[in-house]
């Protein structure tokens, strides 16, 4: 599958897909920005297998303030495999948020895990981090549970999910992940 050709223009932002040169800037971003951190073949690992769900956002001078990175996982339920996308990492600078930078991102990486064959998406976020949590929820997310002590720090954080193909259901979505997290 060829990469993502599209770009999104979002006043005095466009969202493109992420390119290897973005690499130190993607990097920083996460490094600043989230307490969890990724090793560089990390990113570039799924950036080769799959570079339409993996996007950042530039500013107007062509500087790279967010990113999100996601991959397609498979699982078997009910004796058919669905995939499901994972967001595995988004992030947008602190002086860049508040402007819909991150939902332009959500909205194109979801585009690109469709594109992939994704029947659900999921993600991970901390129950502490309210405007995430409304982002998610306002793009259709629900939660599935808790996981408990998820983050390094002993945080909690919640699992949300959101099907895409109305050939899955919540309880294919539960069968797959359910074991993750407390209800």
């Amino acid at each position: 599958m060829s990469p993502l050709r599209s770009i999104v223009i979002l006043q005095g932002y466009r969202i493109r897909p992420f390119r290897p040169e973005d690499l130190e800037e993607v990097e920083r971003i996460n490094r600043v920005f989230l307490p969890e951190n990724y090793p560089s073949y990390f990113f570039i690992e799924n950036y080769r297998r799959f570079p339409n769900s993996f996007l950042v956002a530039e500013g107007e001078k062509g500087e790279v303030v967010g990113y999100v990175m996601c991959r397609v996982e498979s699982y078997y339920v009910k004796k058919v495999t669905i995939l499901l996308g994972h967001v595995l990492s988004i992030a947008v600078s602190k002086r860049h948020r508040r402007r819909g930078i991150g939902k332009a991102l959500m909205i194109k990486a979801e585009e690109g895990l469709k594109g992939y064959g994704a029947d659900a998406i999921y993600l991970e976020v901390r129950v502490s981090n309210d405007p995430a949590i409304l982002l998610y929820e306002g793009l259709g997310y629900k939660k599935l549970g808790i996981l408990p002590s998820y983050y390094a720090d002993g945080e909690d954080g919640y699992l949300m999910y959101k099907i895409v193909d109305d050939s899955v259901s919540e309880e294919m979505v539960w069968d797959a992940l359910g074991k993750r997290v407390l209800r």
